[in-house]
Formats: structure tokens, C-alpha cells, sequence
């Protein structure tokens, strides 16, 4: 039976809370995960996995169980998170691993990559976007006008986004057989957004959003230059990242793997065993035979 321990480590005096799975020698998975959920998500992935990759998941600071610091001492923003996932790597011996990446997870990934390009071996995009279109135009509304005019005005349906009902939204929306859904998930989630600090927390990373927006031609030219193996696995009635937003990673990487599956946003709630055999698949032809 996989054993997944759970560990931290301390990054810039901040706990960063983290999963991990699997060999210490074998080729690595570094998971980073959405909002508003943290490494819980990969809860049912990690044993999948775990008997041929070192799989380690940890939550941003902010979210899970990693240090909530308040917006007064600390500065959150995408490109500080990054850098933090980077120092993360470092501090617990990663030099070099594939990326998992959805929703949130994917912007602070990619820039990772772009700064540290020789660390990234390969990506997994689950609903973890890079391009316009892959921008659901009602979902990201609210969004885009908060980062255009942050105002209390416009900070209301913002804050709707995590309040328990558009958390429960996010996880339902797209999904045929709710039955499936483990209410759990986004029980977990709403708990830990109701924690003193998080609405300042949150509405400064909606507010940063527009950072990721205007890295997207950067995160496009390093795919083009790299050419860097990409499966994406995206749950096709997602309406926050559409499918338009995976099948257009072909267009920078004509080799990319594309699987649009029939559930949501949250893939993994209702097809982990389906996504780890894609990953696996993937990561043998691309990491086990290079090695």
C-alpha cells in the first residue's frame, strides 16, 4: 500500500505544507494546484502514481496548510509565489521535475519555467491555462472587472467567486452525475476560505490575475522555443478554462497530447484513475525512456 507522507519546510520563515509520495530516487512530479483548493486535490492522484514517480504536492502560501500571512507582511502576487515554488524546489532537493498544473497552478508554474527552464522536464495542463481563449468570457467577467477598477463595487462579485456557493459552483459546474462529486472537496475548501485574512488575501491575487494574462505571449514563445513534451487533460465542461484552452497548446506544440474529458473543472474528482494512466502513459515515453 503507497504511503503518502506529509511533510513541511520552511521557505523565507514561512511553513510551506507539502504531499509526497513515491521513490526518493525516482524521476519527479511537482504538483501545484488551483484555487481555491490546495494540495487536498491531489488527494486520490498521488497513490496512482506513486510507485514509479516521486510525486510532491504543496500548497501555496496562503492556502491549505502552508503560513497564512496577512497582506500587511507579505506581498501576494503570482511572480512571488513562483519565486517561492522555486525556493520550495530547492529546499527539498528538486533539480528537476515535470510539472502538474490547474487553474492557479499554472501560471505560477510557467513562470517557474521560464525562469528556471533546465528544472522542467515536461507539463500535465489539467484546466491550467495560457492563451485568451481559453478564458471563459462569463466566469472571468467579474474578474477582469476587478482588475481593470479594483473597487468595493467591484470587488462584490469577486468575493462571491469564494464564498461556499461559488466554491460548490466550481466543482459542479460541467459535471453530468453529481452523484460522482464527493461534497467533501469543496466543504474542505470553503472552511479554509473563511479564515480571518483570506479576503484580503484572495482579492489580491484576483486583482494580480491581469500579470498572468500579459505573461501569456512569454509563456507561448518558450513553449514554441522549447518544445517541452505537454499533455493537457482537461475536463471539457469546464466554464472557467474552456477547452479552447487546451486544444490551442497544439498550436505552439504541435506535439501536445490533448484529452478533453467529460466532467469539469475539477477533473480529478471524477476521473483521477483515467488521468493518472494518461500521466503515466506520458511521463514513461517522455521521462523513463529519456532516462
Amino acid at each position: 500500500m503507497t504511503s503518502i507522507h506529509h511533510r513541511s519546510t520552511t521557505v523565507r520563515g514561512h511553513e510551506v505544507f507539502y504531499r509526497e509520495a513515491g521513490p526518493a530516487d525516482a524521476p519527479a512530479l511537482l504538483l501545484l494546484h488551483g484555487f481555491p483548493t490546495s494540495s487536498h486535490m491531489f488527494r486520490d492522484l498521488l497513490p496512482l502514481l506513486a510507485d514509479r514517480y516521486r510525486v510532491i504536492a504543496p500548497d501555496h502560501i496562503g492556502f491549505g496548510r502552508s503560513a497564512a500571512p496577512s497582506t500587511d507582511t507579505f506581498t501576494y502576487t503570482f511572480a512571488e509565489l513562483a519565486a517561492l515554488t522555486a525556493e520550495f524546489t530547492e529546499r527539498i532537493g528538486l533539480t528537476s521535475f515535470a510539472l502538474y498544473v490547474q487553474d492557479y497552478g499554472a501560471p505560477i508554474g510557467l513562470r517557474l519555467a521560464l525562469t528556471h527552464p533546465e528544472r522542467v522536464t515536461a507539463i500535465v495542463t489539467q484546466n491550467g491555462n495560457a492563451y485568451e481563449e481559453g478564458l471563459g468570457a462569463q466566469a472571468w467577467a467579474p474578474v477582469l472587472a476587478y482588475i481593470a477598477d479594483p473597487t468595493e463595487e467591484t470587488a462584490a462579485p469577486v468575493r462571491e467567486i469564494r464564498s461556499p456557493e461559488g466554491i460548490k459552483w466550481q466543482y459542479t459546474q460541467g459535471v453530468s452525475d453529481q452523484s460522482l462529486l464527493n461534497p467533501d472537496a469543496w466543504d474542505h475548501d470553503a472552511a479554509l476560505m473563511a479564515r480571518e485574512g483570506q479576503d484580503a488575501i484572495q482579492l489580491s491575487l484576483m486583482g494580480d490575475y491581469g500579470s498572468n494574462i500579459e505573461l501569456y505571449p512569454a509563456f507561448q514563445a518558450w513553449f514554441r522555443e522549447s518544445q517541452v513534451p505537454l499533455l493537457a487533460v482537461w475536463g471539457a465542461g469546464d466554464e472557467i478554462f474552456v477547452p479552447a484552452g487546451a486544444l490551442a497548446f497544439r498550436r505552439d506544440l504541435p506535439d501536445a497530447e490533448v484529452h478533453l474529458l467529460p466532467t469539469g473543472h475539477f477533473a480529478l474528482e471524477t476521473h483521477a484513475a483515467q488521468i493518472a494512466g494518461l500521466i503515466d502513459g506520458f511521463l514513461a515515453r517522455h521521462l523513463l525512456v529519456a532516462a
